[in-house]
């Protein structure tokens, strides 16, 4: 499906009332055009509101997988993060994912978490990115949010954001962002160890 395709559903089911984001533009349903999105990170930032359009809420929704109970499934195509519970049931989280190029797959477990995470960005980033800053303590403007989950030994986390509009997007380094609401309730009902499957799309 395509970005407008995909858009057109969300407007049909009435889904989304204002701008949205898609693959790192939003679409402002009243001029009817895609606008570049700033997505640089942007530390300090501390945002006013953490409203997200409708269909990226944090949601209980029928989900089939042959996965177990407590296994975090992503699908980084669809922008969203299932937290498996049985019985065709999953807790459904919006979800900001890596954009092209950073993009990938696999099969982790989470091997730690932190609250209010200390942020520093990895050299890559700062070779991409000079004007961050070399370390930031956690608080409410560290773009790694309120809570971050460790993905075994790799530099990838799923953390908070102090970019919420970024929801739905495409546009990290290759880490999976939440709102910090969503990412405190997912950090709450995980444990460390947890199974995480990074998918590209939904598997049959």
């Amino acid at each position: 499906m395509t970005n407008f395709s995909r858009l057109a559903v969300l407007l049909m089911a009435g889904l989304v009332a204002g701008p949205s984001v898609v693959h790192g533009q939003a679409y402002d349903v009243r001029t009817g055009r895609y606008q570049e999105m700033n997505v640089q990170d942007q530390p300090g930032h501390i945002p006013d509101s953490e409203e997200v359009p409708a269909a990226f809420k944090r949601q209980a929704v029928f989900f089939r997988s042959n996965e177990p109970p407590g296994t975090i499934v992503v699908h980084t195509s669809e922008r969203f993060m299932y937290l498996v519970q049985g019985n065709n049931r999953a807790m459904r989280y919006g979800i900001g994912v890596g954009r092209e190029g950073f993009q990938w797959a696999g099969l982790l477990k989470i091997s730690r978490k932190s609250e209010w995470p200390d942020w520093t960005p990895p050299q890559e980033m700062l070779e991409r990115q000079p004007y961050l800053p070399r370390f930031m303590a956690g608080g409410p403007g560290n773009p790694m949010g309120a809570r971050a989950l460790y993905l075994g030994g790799t530099v990838y986390r799923i953390h908070g954001t102090n970019q919420p509009h970024t929801i739905g997007s495409a546009v990290s380094s290759g880490c999976f962002r939440l709102v910090n609401n969503d990412v405190i309730d997912l950090y709450e009902r995980v444990p460390v160890g947890t199974k995480v499957v990074i998918r590209h799309a939904a598997a049959l």
